[in-house]
């Protein structure tokens, strides 16, 4: 009788707690029997977690013409590694932000993506790299800016929002507390990458060519695919806790002057996470996301006006573009809807749906 009794407390424990799912318009008879009612035993039916996750590589001319079969296999092999290396922490339990910042440290290893070691370099020759990352569940957020020695500045981002009272942390006070919380810092020449290095050349010799400084060009983070420039890495999950997390990575854009910042460490720009709302990446024009305040004004729409995430994203892009800039974002909502806008020809992107299925693309058609 003392078993019955601690399996009826349980049961009813786990209908407040977990939510035991009903069966049509009534529940399930053991909850009955666990409620005291007469009703033969059956199995209990838990809720499935309904975990999500979603990342981009980036968002620029990316078009079919310009990519060699063995380089859009490249890039394909990488996004479903990254995808999949993120879902797994999900399908393990793991936490939202576990996830994201699986699968963008994984990205900032890869040479393919700007960032971590594919980084563009700045027009002194160096290679600086921003990063963020927020939690839906709390707002609490943590970026990095300037950084020149942090090989996975995702996970500096992370430390800071955790390990200290601040949110965001550039430069060499970014790197000396790194140094605290026992970061390996990493030289200069672990980011070269040849082709990045070329493209920085060709883009100067143009530039003394037209005796037009780079910076009062239009602004790209994504660059032209055959110079294999591609940009910014975000990725953002619902867990099985109904938590969203989203996070962002960057080497910013090539030939870069004057210590420039871009969006992807800005909180509200190019990254934000809201339970009630969405978690949101960004990618393409900083500037432009950062006037824009793309990130929170999506989640602002969704919020105040009560637009589905998909016409959300739409929107703020569309704004983007009426600005002069370009780019894309993915955002995943707490109902674990997942939207992918952009302007550009082509944005690197990945997404597991309900289904549990992997799905990449890299081209608009």
């Amino acid at each position: 009788m003392r078993n019955d009794e601690s399996r009826r407390k349980f049961l009813l424990k786990t209908v407040k707690g977990a939510g035991v799912i009903a069966l049509g318009a009534q529940l399930n008879p053991i909850v009955k029997a666990a409620s005291g009612e007469s009703s033969p035993a059956q199995p209990v039916l838990l809720q499935q977690p309904r975990i999500r996750f979603v990342i981009h590589g980036g968002a620029g001319t990316i078009q079919r013409k310009d990519m060699t079969p063995q380089r859009e296999k490249e890039y394909i092999n990488a996004l479903t590694d990254a995808l999949m290396l993120g879902y797994g922490v999900l399908k393990k339990g793991g936490s939202g932000l576990d996830a994201v910042e699986a699968a963008i440290r994984y990205m900032e290893d890869s040479p393919l993506f700007n960032a971590g070691k594919g980084a563009v370099f700045t027009n002194a020759g160096t290679n600086e790299l921003d990063s963020s990352i927020m939690d839906g569940k709390t707002l609490k957020a943590g970026a990095v800016a300037s950084l020149k020695h942090i090989k996975n500045p995702i996970s500096l981002a992370r430390m800071v929002m955790e390990k200290s009272k601040h949110v965001m942390l550039v430069g060499e006070g970014a790197e000396a507390f790194a140094k605290e919380q026992g970061v390996e810092l990493v030289p200069q020449s672990y980011f070269y990458v040849e082709s990045r290095w070329q493209a920085l050349q060709r883009e100067k010799a143009e530039e003394e060519k037209n005796n037009k400084p780079q910076d009062k060009k239009q602004e790209k983070d994504h660059g032209d695919p055959l110079d294999h420039k591609y940009g910014t890495v975000g990725a953002v999950a619902l867990d099985a806790e109904g938590n969203l997390a989203a996070g962002t990575s960057t080497g910013g854009i090539s030939n870069k002057k004057f210590g420039r910042v871009g969006d992807s460490p800005i909180i509200g720009a190019g990254t934000y996470a809201n339970n009630r709302t969405c978690g949101i990446s960004a990618t393409g024009d900083g500037e432009y996301f950062i006037r824009s305040v793309v990130a929170h004004d999506l989640s602002a729409l969704m919020e105040y006006k009560g637009l589905h995430v998909k016409e959300a994203a739409d929107t703020v892009i569309e704004k983007v573009v009426k600005l002069g800039g370009n780019g894309g974002l993915i955002a995943l909502d707490k109902d674990g809807n997942i939207a992918m806008s952009f302007s550009t020809s082509g944005m690197y992107r990945g997404k597991v749906g309900a289904d549990g299925q992997p799905m990449v693309e890299i081209y608009k058609d």
